[in-house]
This record gives C-alpha cells, structure tokens and sequence, in this order.
C-alpha cells in the first residue's frame, strides 16, 4: 500500500482532533498523531487524549506508545509515521499535530543520532546536569553551534551536548559527516485557521473540562508513582497541576494558569505553522471537511 498523506496542523483549541476524527471516518484513513503528550500512555486527561470509543472506531499511530518515564523526540514520531506507511491497508493517513514543530522536522529530514544503551544515555544526562551553565559548555566546544540557540533553549543544548559526549564530535561536525535525509513522500499540507476569539473560547472551555473531568487527579497518580522529574510534566498542564499540587496555585489560579498558557502556546503554533512551510494551505475547519470529503 502507498497511502496518500495529507497532513493537518492547528493550535490548541483549534479542533483539530475532531476533525480528524470525522474525516478520517469519511475517508475511510487512519490516523497519525504528532501530539507530545497523547503519545503517552498514562497521561488521558492532560493530553485530550481521543476516547477509547475513538481509538477503536479509527485507527491511530502514536498514541499511547511511550512509558512516563520514556522521552518523546521527533525521531520517534517520524518512526511512527513509517509504521503507519508500511502498515496501514487504507488508501489515506491523516497526520494530525498541534505545532508543526515535529511535521517540519520529519520533512526537512533527520541526522541519525548516537545509538545509545540506556546505562550510557543515563551517564551522558548525569554529565548534563553536573554542569554549571551548559550553554557555555557547547560554546567552548563548538562556538558556531552554540551561537545558534539562547542559553534557554535547553532542549536543543541538550541534544547538541549528547552528540558531543556520545561521540567526542562537535555537533558542526557531526552533522557535516551525518546530513538530514528529506522525507521521500508528498505530503499535503493544511493549516487550521480559527479567528482568535473562538480559539480562546473553545480554549477555555477545554481547560474547565480538564478541570470536571479530574486531570489535577491524573496528574497527582501519576507523580505519586513515578515522581514528578519526568519530560511530560513539563507540559502545559501537568505543569500547572504540579504547582497546585504543591500549594503554589489555588484552583482558581490553576484554571488560569492553564488557560493563560495554552492561549499563548496558541499564538505560537499558529504564527509556526503559518511561517515554516513553503507549501501550505490555510483553511477553516468547515472547508477543510467540505474539500476532502464533500
């Protein structure tokens, strides 16, 4: 099978998830999710995650695959997605995300990173941590790579540092000898555009549903038993239920915590998605379902 793939980003709130839902019904399609928390298994609430009634009427990739203690990457995903490719025996995948952040990066193409057992990867992060400004650290050992992210970008400095100490190679270097392969496959693109006012409405109602439906509940099982250091809990939501947890926020101050924060992580998946593309169409969810499955 060589299924058509057709990818569809929008921010949180933007309704995405249902629309995929019901095209993929339409379709006849299975359904690839680039969603950092869904693809964990534990984690339903937090993450909006599709109903076990959903997961059985369609078929999903990339949910529920991770332990809480595993790290999500866009490697994993891109993994995910040629599973769905080489698996799936319908004629279309829908590729499903919030930020284009995961898409972009599968398209644009991967290096191939240090295959690591899990003892040297636990060595190489305690190296990370030991460190007093990790930042500077790459900037001694690869002052042109360093230049390109703020000593904030943690995640980015981070990976740069795992190369190093993997391989003893500046990251400049690495990549130089490990060039990203492009994605082979067409994929068509759409973005999900939504007017401000909706997106924030339908924002707020989400959030309180998390609230009714028990996610501070989730989030302090899950912390409970396997402790709060892990890379969902930075999350938006998890986070905020983890000051609650802690007496930092009343539950009203959660609420708008969570609000606040998903509203502003929705600007910047909106202004992502729109600007890092050079082939995408911006639509509203109504025409979107009115063009693929009339």
């Amino acid at each position: 099978m060589n299924p058509t793939l057709i990818a569809i980003i929008g921010a949180s709130g933007s309704g995405k998830s249902a629309l995929a839902l019901e095209l993929a019904q339409r379709l006849d399609a299975e359904i690839v999710s680039l969603d950092s928390l869904s693809i964990y298994k534990e984690i339903n609430i937090a993450a909006a995650k599709p109903s076990p009634q959903d997961l059985q009427c369609v078929k999903h990739y990339g949910i529920n695959v991770l332990e809480i203690h595993e790290k999500n990457n866009a490697p994993l995903f891109k993994q995910e997605l040629e599973k769905a490719i080489a698996t799936t025996p319908k004629k279309t995948l829908l590729i499903v995300g919030g930020s284009g952040f995961y898409l972009k990066a599968i398209l644009e193409g991967l290096s191939p990173m240090p295959n690591l057992s899990p003892e040297q990867h636990l060595e190489i992060q305690e190296k990370i941590t030991a460190l007093n400004n990790p930042h500077a650290f790459l900037a001694q050992i690869d002052p042109d790579y360093a230049q390109m992210f703020k000593p904030q970008d943690t995640y980015r400095i981070t990976k740069a540092l795992e190369i190093y100490l993997a391989t003893k190679t500046p990251p400049t270097l690495y990549f130089q000898k490990h060039p990203k392969i492009p994605f082979d496959r067409p994929i068509k693109l759409y973005a999900l555009h939504v007017l401000k006012e909706n997106l924030h409405q339908n924002i707020a109602k989400r959030t309180a549903q998390m609230l009714k439906c028990g996610i501070v509940e989730e989030i302090r099982a899950l912390v409970a038993q396997y402790g709060s250091d892990h890379q969902p809990f930075r999350a938006i939501g998890p986070k905020e239920c983890l000051q609650h947890l802690q007496g930092k926020l009343s539950l009203k101050e959660l609420y708008e915590a969570i609000y606040t924060h998903t509203c502003q992580l929705a600007k910047r998946q909106m202004t992502f998605n729109r600007t890092q593309f050079k082939e995408i169409s911006l639509v509203e969810p109504h025409a979107l379902l009115t063009d693929l499955a009339p």
